[in-house]
């Protein structure tokens, strides 16, 4: 039976790239983001369903979660790939700034976990979520997406605990800075690409299908035996000192 997988953000660049996975490998997978024109291209492509939601709002994001259980009978595994990215020290953040970060990226997470662990209660299933190397090492101007990030890995690590007896498991896949669509703005300026990549001892950027195989890994039956963790796919940023 092929398996049933919701990709939340599914959009964006690591999303999209993990949903050609999952079909790839032979999945059902369901698009979830707020703008169906954005997501019919890659539906289409893929033969995949669409569900429309607002990944922050809980509401939202149940009554999805709900639909693909109706459609499908069944939600083996649920990705939130829902972020977004704005650096700034914290003395120029603003309140509003801050609650629109810990919103998009820290919100969705907690949605995702809520909704997905109801809906696999029954028959076990896997939820990914997508933090940050800025989450597991100390970087300038990274204060309010480091923070909600790290928001995202606890709450991973707790509901992995919590849900661990029903055969949910919960994990973490925190990235370095990746070739993405959110990160266009960013890499505009030739120095701070330079920069950037100098800061990866792997002596490059990410590319999403980087994230997406770790994230399609986890959701993957075969691991089982996985919960509770944080990968790191990073270039070695978070662990390694290589020059």
């Amino acid at each position: 039976m092929q398996p049933v997988h919701l990709v939340l953000g599914a959009s964006g660049g690591i999303g999209s790239a993990l949903a050609r996975r999952l079909a790839a490998d032979g999945a059902q997978v369901v698009l979830g983001g707020r703008d169906a024109a954005r997501l019919e291209p890659l539906a289409r492509e893929l033969g995949a369903a669409i569900e429309v939601l607002e990944a922050t709002s809980f509401e939202s994001t149940e009554r999805a979660v709900r639909a693909v259980g109706e459609r499908h009978g069944r939600l083996d595994g649920l990705a939130c790939c829902v972020g977004s990215l704005k650096l700034a020290p914290a003395h120029r953040t603003s309140e509003a700034d801050w609650r629109a970060i810990c919103s998009v990226n820290l919100d969705s997470a907690f949605a995702a976990v809520r909704a997905g662990s109801a809906a696999m209660l029954e028959r076990g299933g896997s939820i990914v979520l997508v933090a940050s190397v800025a989450a597991r090492i100390g970087l300038p101007n990274h204060e309010a997406i480091a923070a909600a990030k790290a928001g995202v890995i606890g709450l991973a690590q707790a509901a992995a605990a919590s849900y661990a007896p029903r055969g949910i498991r919960v994990n973490v896949v925190a990235p370095g800075l990746t070739r993405t669509p959110l990160a266009e703005g960013l890499l505009a300026s030739p120095a701070v690409e330079k920069a950037s990549v100098a800061m990866h001892p792997l002596g490059r950027l990410g590319e999403p299908d980087d994230v997406a195989r770790a994230l399609a890994w986890l959701l993957d039956p075969a691991q089982s035996w996985v919960t509770g963790q944080v990968l790191g796919v990073d270039g070695g940023l978070s662990r390694v000192r290589a020059r």
